[in-house]
């Protein structure tokens, strides 16, 4: 059964720091690109950021830039995000999503291409 799980949110103030994770399991997900999206209360789930499967490339939404970054641990089937100078409007539930290892894209942002989702973990930004 594959799996993807997701850890690392919490509470936290505005200005810090949390580093979310994403353990795969069930298939690896070396050859899948790796995908952060969100979902803020109201809002629809949105694209956070993502990274190709050899690392090389990544894409991050325009409000997350120089901020959050994504990274991957092939040999350990692990993706991550670091998200730093954290604000309120941060505050969601985090997916961590991954495309299938036959997909013949390289790096998306678009939710349609990713087949494996987490549950999500929770990050809230809060004085």
């Amino acid at each position: 059964q594959v799996q993807l799980v997701e850890s690392g949110g919490g509470l936290v103030q505005p200005g810090g720091s949390l580093r979310l994770s994403c353990a795969a399991s069930g298939r690896t997900f070396s050859s899948s690109a790796m995908g952060w999206f969100r979902r803020a209360p109201g809002k629809e789930r949105e694209f956070v950021a993502t990274i190709s499967w050899s690392g090389a490339s990544t894409v991050y939404t325009d409000s997350v830039k120089g901020r959050f970054t994504i990274s991957r641990d092939n040999a350990k089937n692990m993706a991550y995000l670091q998200m730093m100078s954290l604000n309120p409007e941060d505050t969601a539930v985090y997916y961590c999503a991954a495309t299938d290892p036959t997909w013949n894209g390289y790096i998306s942002s678009r939710d349609s291409n990713y087949k494996y989702w987490g549950q999500g973990t929770q990050v809230t930004v809060s004085s």
